[in-house]
């Protein structure tokens, strides 16, 4: 039993290393593609932001499922970027966020991280995305 579930861990891991290490190696990146848990804070390789969305259906549990959004990203470098799991623990940011959101901004421990050095420095994707939805909030 327990080793059934090591396995299965294992199994995730190793897929979820293999994504990543895809797309950094230029392999497309498809938003209805992605996993639940890679979702959020991705890009697709033709520069929309993916989207979590939940599916609800009456009498079935709630799906989650990976959408591709109508937002542009400007900055083309970040075409076909999904965010480490690094990125978004310095950003503070989460990966069960629902569509794309300046909700969090509200949160002064997600605007003190997404201003730490880690996150400037090392998040290009997650700082794009925050600083256009305050900017849009600003006018």
């Amino acid at each position: 039993m327990a080793s059934d579930l090591l396995h299965a861990k294992l199994a995730a891991f190793a897929f979820s290393m293999s994504f990543l290490l895809s797309s950094a190696l230029g392999a497309r990146v498809v938003c209805e593609q992605l996993t639940a848990e890679l979702c959020a804070f991705a890009v697709s390789s033709t520069s929309r932001r993916c989207v979590l969305e939940n599916m609800h259906c009456a009498g079935r549990p709630t799906e989650y499922q990976c959408r591709t959004s109508e937002v542009v990203v400007e900055d083309g470098r970040l075409a076909g970027l999904v965010e480490t799991d690094g990125c978004v623990r310095a950003c503070g940011v989460d990966r069960a966020t629902f569509g794309i959101s300046s909700d969090s901004l509200l949160d002064p421990r997600v605007a003190g991280a997404l201003c730490s050095s880690p996150c400037l420095q090392g998040c290009p994707n997650i700082v794009d995305l925050y600083s256009n939805l305050a900017a849009g909030e600003a006018q």
